[in-house]
């Protein structure tokens, strides 16, 4: 009796263990600031803008976005050459040691698609920002109306 109580307290502890393993931690080393979205008309697609900051030693790779606002988020950059606009959609966004990264209109952003309910300026828009390291980042976003330029205005 005795051993099989070990057993299952062990094989508890171990689960336990495993799940806590697997959870995804917080980014300790990286912080957003300015995070705000531009919300567009309708059904069109937002775009979400931030400076991504990492503090640590490591350079750490952003590989996506997820929202409960937004029904699927993608990491974007936007070009222009010879006077033509693109958009392409990035695998990745490496944030190098001690610096930062800003998405701005006209650079990286987040294409942020398929609201669930409208968008409204004013509204707080929680995002979590996934690194390839398997940590996450929960950062609430401003949602900002069309015309806006930047976090504030």
């Amino acid at each position: 009796m005795k051993t099989l109580l070990s057993l299952v307290l062990a094989s508890t502890l171990a689960v336990t263990a495993s799940a806590v393993a697997a959870a995804p931690q917080a980014h300790s080393n990286v912080s957003v600031s300015h995070a705000w979205i531009r919300v567009l008309p309708g059904a069109l697609p937002g775009g979400g803008y931030a400076t991504v900051h990492n503090h640590g030693e490591q350079a750490v790779q952003l590989v996506g976005a997820d929202s409960p606002a937004y029904g699927h988020i993608m990491l974007h950059k936007s070009t222009t050459e010879g006077g033509v606009s693109r958009m392409a959609a990035v695998k990745a966004i490496t944030v190098p040691a001690h610096g930062q990264v800003a998405f701005a209109p006209g650079g990286y952003h987040l294409m942020m698609m398929q609201a669930k309910t409208p968008v409204k300026p004013g509204q707080s828009v929680p995002v979590t920002l996934h690194f390839a390291s398997g940590a996450t980042l929960k950062v609430p976003f401003k949602a900002r109306p069309a015309n806006a330029i930047d976090d504030t205005h």
